[in-house]
């Protein structure tokens, strides 16, 4: 027996697989039967100002795995489908499970667990208006002149409002949204509680649709579009027999051995004859090739003495037929001399929609050779074309007969010509019958009174269902040219049958009989599945708009007592509800265990057992002690809370008085060592150290520490340029870059408050700006102050503390200064001594017409910026700066703009020359 709250091992992968895929739809089969289920009123159509001035809410990213897990407990209806769909297709694939085996607690782990199953049902949750936030709507630049979007507007005015089923979520404004979520709560007025009652769906399920009329093609128009065989190839695999009638471009092969041998090949000439050496020429056209092998044998024989002589047909002549009326591409053909009419037929294309497919004739001169049927082909896979073509014979296709449709619940529903069918029964017996699911006292026939009208014909079918006189009616109905029959489905539920749901072995539809019980279909508790609860329950569907209604029983007393119980009618579903269906007592465990969530309170569950089953410790559970937290009732008026430690290390391990009864609602918390997160972080330092490499740090542990574990700097070391990478640095550069992006993005206005947009050109030279700004690459470089003498900078300011996945380079001395930016020759010069930056940079040519001379800055090898105000109060200039090894110099571009773009601009150059600066450093 399977637990029903544990699922074989195999099993749930699969269901884990599949879960994945029916994610994605699962959701808009609720929606579609939903719709099906309700009738939607007249939409409002929104006008074009209206549609120009919607605003869709703005997507805040994938809804977090605890948000989805809210909202299907929130709607208990999406939960249920959810697991339904699961086990209708696992059961179709041959897994016998059932809904108590995929408890709750396994689909909230695979969404807890599994991103794809996440990513998927929430996108599938906010396209249902689930998860959506308030978000004020921001002004954004108009420059292709489309009306912006007033806030307050409705972002899904085109979204069915009244028509969408009570409890479904449609998003709108602000305030329906709010609305929404103080209503949410109130389920019991929001969701159909019947929704998914098995009855109701097959009553709801609508006939399988019917294909329409004047979208049925031909019968037969498939046979020639689809060959792919061309018609010498065809002719080439017919076997060449003795009957074979020879003629001019024939050629024969001819052999014979005894006492003389030789192989020949030799042609028919136009005067039908072929040529034998030694023996003359020898009459062969007309001859059958049989008869033609006996003339070639006599005239040898007449030469040589004793010989045996064989003849075959070499290489086929071809004749040319004339392929006229409704075809395709009619016209003259070369094709072979075995090809029949059919051949034919087919090198022309097949006849046109207008062409006859019933009466195709085959002349020889003014006489007929053959009429062909091609039905008889496609229906019988027979052929009448058995004519060999002879050259000058010609094909002929006259227009299309009398035609007549046939639409519905037949197996080839098409068009189909008449040619010796006159009656209903024929023309069905062309159409291969009526299907099982076809109810034939449902035929409409639609005749057309020639030039006149349509109509449609009254045809008096016995009510019977007696098939044999139905069969006769349909041999008396005449069928004329233009009729368009169709035949109806039958209805697609059955109205003899009641259903057993819930937590049963065997659930599903039952067949309905006079007095038939509760009893009757279950019989014991061996139908039931363990720990059932007592409730259980009748929705009847009451005639005639089939109301459901619901009639509450006790199954243990109709077990115990043997009692037949409550008796059913057509469509009746009885439901068995299990023990934690109904506000089942759940405990709840989180923190360092294996799977973290809510399980059922079995009975004297303790600590311990919920620590089992949730999987046991993870490595980094601290297990002296957990945190327990209970509730308790206060005399029916509020709750109150209580917390306690419990020393769970002691009770997993079975040591007495330490494990601890828990109670309906108990939520146990196993917390994670202290410092965990810290194992197995490492630092990076690569460059000029005597031992590269990647080295474990411990918390607390500084610079100056893992300098010494490398062995310490090499001679070539240039420790001043040295460069500390940390991702939270880079992160953070990242963050502050897509700020100012934003900010530039969101000013479309001018400055000066009018409202008015701002002028062309600064529109240009904001979006210049922008590009510019996406193309730098934001680093995670740290300021650090270090020099070759470790001891002299150990444990102090500068010494500071290194962090996991940080990155350390120590360059080589540079012997160069890079001068970039608005110069007339950007490049790196080499170092001297004690100059400044003024003489670097008219080394470079100096500024160009473009540059900004008052905000020349210098960024230090160590990631320092020295500017027009860094403090310096000897010079107050950046030029003035006495320059080291490796720093750079950096013109930037001359800004002619507002106030406000001028500083995004300003800002964007030092981040251009910042980033400059730490390629080049990298590259020492």
């Amino acid at each position: 027996m399977v637990s029903p709250i544990r699922v074989h091992q195999s099993s749930w992968f699969f269901i884990r697989l599949l879960f994945i895929v029916l994610s994605a739809g699962l959701l808009r089969a609720q929606q579609s039967q939903d719709m099906q289920a309700y009738p939607q009123q007249q939409q409002q159509q929104p006008t074009q100002q209206q549609t120009q001035q919607e605003q869709a809410p703005t997507d805040t990213g994938p809804l977090s795995a605890d948000e989805i897990i809210q909202i299907l407990q929130d709607n208990p209806d999406l939960l249920s489908e959810a697991k339904a769909q699961i086990v209708s297709k696992a059961q179709e694939r041959g897994y016998t499970i059932t809904e108590a085996e995929i408890t709750d607690e396994r689909l909230f782990s695979q969404i807890r667990d599994d991103d794809r199953v996440r990513l998927v049902i929430s996108d599938e949750l906010k396209k249902r208006g689930f998860g959506a936030q308030e978000q004020q709507p921001t002004r954004q630049p108009s420059t292709s002149g489309q009306r912006q979007a007033v806030p307050g507007q409705n972002a899904n005015r085109n979204l069915p409002q009244t028509g969408a089923p009570q409890g479904e979520r449609v998003p709108g404004t602000p305030e329906t949204e709010k609305r929404y979520r103080e209503t949410e709560k109130d389920k019991t007025q929001k969701v159909d509680p019947y929704r998914n009652l098995p009855a109701l769906k097959e009553l709801y399920t609508q006939t399988q649709s019917i294909k329409d009329p004047d979208k049925l093609e031909r019968f037969g128009a498939s046979l020639f579009r689809n060959s792919s065989a061309t018609t010498d190839k065809a002719a080439l695999d017919v076997p060449v027999g003795s009957d074979y009638v020879l003629g001019p471009g024939d050629q024969l092969v001819i052999e014979y051995w005894g006492s003389a041998s030789q192989r020949l090949q030799v042609n028919v000439d136009r005067e039908g004859r072929v040529v034998l050496p030694e023996a003359g020429s020898v009459l062969v056209a007309g001859r059958t090739l049989g008869d033609a092998q006996q003339m070639i044998k006599s005239a040898l024989s007449r030469q040589f003495k004793n010989i045996a002589v064989d003849v075959t047909l070499g290489r086929l002549r071809s004749v040319r037929v004339y392929v006229v009326g409704d075809v395709k591409n009619p016209g003259a053909f070369d094709i072979s001399a075995l090809s029949t009419a059919l051949s034919a037929l087919l090198a022309a294309g097949g006849p046109t929609d207008t062409g006859s497919l019933r009466i195709v004739k085959h002349f020889r001169g003014q006489k007929l050779v053959e009429q062909i049927d091609l039905y008889e082909l496609m229906l019988k896979g027979v052929t009448s074309a058995v004519g060999r073509i002879e050259s000058g014979d010609s094909i002929l296709v006259p227009p299309v007969g009398p035609q007549v449709t046939v639409a519905g619940m037949v197996r080839r529903p098409a068009i189909y010509e008449l040619y010796r069918e006159e009656t209903l029964d024929q023309a069905l017996d062309l159409a291969g019958g009526v299907l099982v699911t076809g109810e034939t006292s449902k035929i409409k026939v639609e005749r057309v009174q020639a030039h006149e009208r349509k109509v449609m014909l009254d045809v008096n079918l016995p009510q019977s269902g007696d098939i044999h006189a139905m069969e006769e009616t349909f041999k008396k109905l005449p069928i004329k040219d233009g009729d368009r029959v169709t035949i109806a489905p039958i209805l697609p539920y059955s109205d003899r049958t009641v259903y057993l749901l819930g937590h049963v072995y065997r659930p599903g539809k039952y067949p309905y009989k006079d007095g038939i019980r509760v009893g009757d279909l279950i019989s014991s508790f061996h139908d039931l599945l363990p720990e059932p609860a007592d409730r259980a329950e009748i929705v009847h569907l009451t005639p005639p708009d089939y109301r459901p209604t619901v009639i509450s029983f006790n199954i243990r007393d109709v077990l115990e007592k043997q009692e037949p119980g409550p008796a059913l009618q057509p469509f009746d579903t009885v439901h068995i509800y299990g023990r934690y269906e109904a506000d089942a007592p759940k405990v709840s465990i989180y923190g360092e265990v294996l799977r973290p969530g809510e399980y059922p309170l079995s009975e004297n569950m303790t600590a311990a057992g919920l620590l089992r089953m949730s999987g046991g410790f993870k490595r980094s559970a601290y297990v002296a002690s957990a945190d327990l937290s209970s509730y308790a009732i206060v005399n029916g008026e509020r709750v109150e809370l209580e917390h306690r430690e419990i020393p769970i290390g002691r009770a997993a391990a079975g040591e007495l008085d330490t494990d601890v009864l828990l109670k309906p609602g108990d939520s146990l918390t196993i917390r994670q060592l202290g410092g965990w997160n810290n194992i197995g972080g490492a630092i990076t330092v690569t460059g000029e150290v005597l031992h590269p490499g990647r080295y474990g740090i411990q918390q607390g542990e500084r610079l100056s520490s893992v300098l010494r574990r490398a062995g310490g700097f090499l001679s070539e070391a240039y420790p001043y340029g040295a460069i500390l990478d940390r991702a939270q640095v880079r992160e953070l550069s990242s963050k502050n870059r897509d700020e100012l992006i934003n900010k530039l993005q969101s000013q479309a206005f001018a400055s000066d408050g009018t409202g008015r947009p701002e002028p062309p050109a600064v529109t240009r030279q904001r979006q210049q700006l922008i590009d510019k700004l996406k193309q730098i690459q934001p680093n995670g470089r740290l300021l650090i102050h270090i020099s070759p003498d470790i001891e002299k900078w150990e444990n102090t300011i500068a010494d500071i503390e290194v962090r996991p996945a940080d990155s350390l380079i120590i360059p080589k001395k540079p012997n160069f200064i890079l001068v970039a930016g608005q110069v007339y020759s950007p490049t790196a010069i080499s170092f001297a001594p004690g100059r400044h930056a003024s003489w670097y940079l008219r080394q470079a040519g100096g500024p160009t017409g473009f540059a900004n001379k008052k905000e020349i800055f210098v960024v230090r090898a160590n990631g320092a910026v020295v500017g027009k105000s860094s403090g310096q109060w000897w010079t107050g200039n950046a030029l003035n700066t006495i320059l080291q090894p490796g720093d750079t110099v950096y013109v930037p571009e001359k800004i002619a703009s507002g106030d406000k773009l001028k500083q995004f601009a300003e800002v964007s150059q030092v981040l251009s020359g910042l980033a400059v600066a730490a390629r080049v450093a990298i590259s020492f």
